[in-house]
């Protein structure tokens, strides 16, 4: 179960982006952050952000941390929602595979070990983040549907978090 622990478990699991404390992370050292929009931001169906997410992403930016969205959903949906907030972003990006996340850690011009990594998915998003040395924090999905390969992920994805919670790494509850 090490190899599983390794490559599925995050750094931190939280009920959602506003929990995750971006000024301790900015003072520890990270420099970037590289999160998924789906379900991690806002809900799938939420097209533009909301002001609670533009206020994170400022509060971000104030702190010196650079964003990235990387997003495995299509051009139109991951340019129309990150325009608002003039950050890059990289569409279709066939998480969990590397390629993406060494694009954007290039693009912001920092180092893996600079970067953390936020998103809903531990097969995608957290898999990917640890793949590729980097910090990851899971939050909880926003909405409770999903597409059909995100809802097979989620069946896989609950038996590798109860397993966590019963092994005593993961503490925190869903509500």
């Amino acid at each position: 179960m090490g190899l599983i622990k390794t490559y599925f478990m995050p750094n931190d699991y939280v009920q959602s982006v506003f929990q995750i404390d971006i000024e301790k992370l900015a003072n520890s050292g990270f420099k970037g952050i590289i999160t998924d929009l789906d379900n991690t931001l806002v809900g799938w169906d939420v097209k533009t952000p909301t002001k609670e997410i533009q206020e994170w992403f400022k509060k971000a930016n104030d702190l010196g941390l650079t964003i990235t969205i990387v997003s495995n959903n299509n051009e139109k949906r991951v340019s129309g929602f990150s325009k608002d907030l003039d950050v890059d972003f990289i569409f279709k990006a066939r998480k969990p595979m590397g390629r993406a996340f060494k694009k954007a850690i290039q693009h912001m011009n920092i180092k893996p070990e600079e970067t953390i990594v936020i998103g809903d998915q531990m097969l995608t998003d957290v898999l990917g983040g640890n793949n590729n040395g980097l910090y990851t924090i899971m939050v909880v999905p926003v909405k409770k549907t999903d597409g059909f390969l995100t809802r097979l992920n989620r069946i896989i994805e609950r038996r590798l978090l109860n397993y966590f919670k019963r092994k005593g790494y993961i503490t925190w509850e869903e509500n």
